[in-house]
């Protein structure tokens, strides 16, 4: 048994002395380098503990109360559009946010509840290595103002998540909880997250997922075997985990199938060619057979698709078998033999009727005998691939995907999930076009990437929502040298070139390949608050509360948010009495942002409105919006808002 042995030249630390044999003696009671008291005397025989309350089952650390208060105090911030960095600005529905997600996901909660199909994140790990997120994110948005220059730093610390603290649980927990209790605000009913975690943080990851999603809701841990650990201590990790949670159980698919499988275009294509250059059965099934045993290997979880015939390359399933109970019982004959062919165990899953039309249309497979039992033809185009709890795939492959888009960097991120992995699950819930599949903690933008990718394939239009932090580039790392300062602005490139990618890609199929980039910054808007009763009033002063500099384009994403309208939506403008009038989402919301409006313009610019609400589509509840100081006097304000009103049109608001 090792002990503690005093520093050369120092007296022996006796305090240190005694911890050390507690923690021999009760290693239970110490977290985080502090010792859990109560616990130790419950140990000691204090039956006294016993009584001083109740016990409940769950996770609790220090700092969750105020995380989860947290997660209930509305963002102050806005987005701002930046529509020259983006790409096909006016007509794609992907966003790139950058910004803190904490203040990102709040400020979606409107335009986005309820709306996701899909959240993938792979968060930092907890190792103790890797940049958390600034001390002060879990707080507000001036520290995150503050971090990107924005404002003046009033002495903000910020500093990585090290053990140095004593709490580097606690601070990663109460990092995650708030972003994860408001991600699930953003689901879909029938939504699913799935989240990439290793050993540091997957027991507590899994404690507040049960506690926000429900442990009933808990769909499985997905382990991927990505690494091989040629420097092992006593276990060689060559693995992480997927945990995997829906919003309602109720709500999901009873069972998941995917039908996009690069394996599996492979094998069509390669029959197809086949089936086209030989005329011959036997010189195709010869051919078939030569090139399967060669690449075999590299056919995985399809290499028992071993045969071909003119319906194209199959396999022999066991989809005859009758499942758990006893089945239907008839003899099916050889036809070499002319022998009835040994039963399943329990039976034949098909009445007679159905096998005797399985067997005309030669969809039965035999061996060479009567002594094998039948197999079910199944076709490698009718594959549909499950989503298994364990697969294998070389994580390294992730940076080879980042390399083909960045030739002049050796390495542009580090550790990138690789495209092909998260194209390994994101078609099981992302199928439809305006699915929407949000990562916010982007990262390196893999996931975006692999929804393009997806949607190359099939020609779908699959939306994203990325989200990342400005964190500062490692100025060892090759892209600082050559002038990128952040990890989204790297990020960004890595989405721009892709889709440059697919767009000029004979194989890609027509889609959406690009994105309106957003930065997270303070309202346009001074004072601001949408659930102040003034603002229904009409037009009452004449103040001005924007923000000096910022746009009319600033103005109108924010107006989306605080409405909830979707930030993908159309901006119409027309120009009206030499003023610009804009409609947005068909009429949901129009505004007149201009900085002057004159008695003389009030009644053409009040009727331009009234006419194009008319146009598109009348509802009760469509917004008008002007600039306050815009009016030179109340009774200006007055006709417009009657005009408005008069032909019904309620909300009329100053800003």
């Amino acid at each position: 048994m090792k002990k503690v042995q005093p520093e050369e030249g120092e007296s022996a630390d006796i305090v240190s002395e005694n911890i050390e044999r507690l923690k021999e003696l009760f290693p239970d009671v110490f977290s985080e380098g502090g010792v859990d008291f109560e616990a130790l005397r419950q140990l000691l025989g204090d039956a006294k503990v016993l009584d001083e309350g109740e016990e409940k089952y769950g996770l609790h650390w220090h700092g969750k109360k105020k995380a989860r208060q947290i997660a209930l105090t509305p963002s102050t911030g806005t987005l701002l559009p930046c529509p020259d960095e983006s790409v096909d600005w006016d007509t794609t529905k992907n966003l790139f946010i950058e910004g803190d997600n904490l203040e990102v996901l709040k400020l979606l909660q409107k335009s986005y509840a309820n709306r996701v199909k899909m959240i993938y994140i792979d968060p930092p790990y907890n190792t103790g290595k890797e940049f958390i997120y600034p001390d002060k994110f879990q707080e507000n948005l001036d520290t995150y103002l503050k971090y990107t220059g924005q404002v003046d730093d009033n002495g903000a610390k910020f500093s990585s998540n090290t053990e140095t603290t004593g709490r580097k649980h606690t601070n990663w927990l109460s990092m995650m909880y708030p972003r994860l209790r408001i991600a699930k605000n953003l689901l879909r009913k029938d939504g699913v997250i799935f989240i990439s975690i290793d050993e540091n943080e997957t027991e507590n990851l899994k404690l507040i997922c049960n506690e926000i999603f429900g442990e009933e809701n808990l769909l499985g841990r997905v382990v991927w075997k990505n690494a091989t650990d040629n420097n092992p201590t006593n276990i060689a990790i060559e693995h992480e985990y997927i945990l995997v949670y829906c919003k309602s159980r109720s709500d999901l698919e009873p069972v998941w199938k995917s039908s996009v499988s690069d394996i599996k275009e492979l094998l069509v294509q390669k029959g197809n060619e086949l089936l086209a250059e030989y005329s011959e059965d036997g010189e195709l099934v010869e051919a078939y057979t030569q090139w399967f045993r060669e690449n075999k290997s590299q056919l995985w979880p399809l290499d028992g698709y071993k045969f071909i015939d003119r319906g194209g390359v199959y396999a022999g399933i066991r989809g005859v078998h009758n499942p758990g109970k006893e089945g239907y019982r008839y003899d099916v004959l050889h036809p070499e033999t002319g022998q009835p062919c040994t039963e399943p165990l329990m039976g034949y899953r098909f009445p007679k009727e159905t096998m005797d039309r399985l067997l005309a249309e030669e969809k039965i497979i035999f061996g060479e005998d009567h002594n094998k039992i039948i197999e079910l033809k199944f076709y490698a185009h009718e594959y549909q691939e499950k989503l298994p709890s364990v697969f294998e795939l070389d994580g390294r492959s992730g940076a080879y995907d980042v390399r083909a888009l960045f030739p002049e960097y050796r390495t542009a991120f580090d550790n990138p999930k690789p495209v092909k992995f998260l194209v390994s699950f994101v078609p099981f819930l992302a199928k439809n076009s305006d699915d929407i599949v949000l990562d916010f903690f982007a990262g390196s933008s893999s996931t975006a990437h692999s929804v393009m990718e997806l949607n190359a394939k099939d020609g779908a239009s699959r939306r994203f929502v990325m989200v990342q932090l400005p964190e500062k580039c490692s100025e060892k790392s090759e892209p600082y040298k050559n002038g990128v300062q952040t990890i989204s602005e790297l990020s960004i490139e890595r989405v721009r070139r892709a889709a440059t990618a697919y767009k000029n890609s004979q194989d890609a199929k027509p889609s959406d390949f690009g994105f309106k980039l957003f930065k997270l910054s303070n309202s346009n808007l001074q004072a601001w608050n949408p659930d102040r009763h003034d603002l229904e009033e009409s037009l009452l002063s004449h103040e001005e509360h924007i923000v000096q500099g910022r746009s009319e384009l600033d103005v109108l994403y924010e107006l989306l948010l605080k409405r909830g309208v979707d930030l993908a939506v159309p901006i119409e403008s027309r120009e009206v009495a030499g003023k610009v009038i804009y409609s947005i989402g068909y009429g949901v919301l129009f505004a007149c942002l201009d900085e002057s409006i004159s008695k003389d313009q009030v009644e053409e610019i009040g009727q331009a409105i009234v006419d194009w609400h008319r146009e598109l589509a009348p509802s009760s509840d469509t917004h008008v919006f002007f600039r306050d100081s815009a009016f030179r006097d109340d009774v200006s304000k007055t006709n417009m808002a009657a005009i408005l009103e008069q032909n019904g049109i309620n909300h009329v608001r100053s800003l």
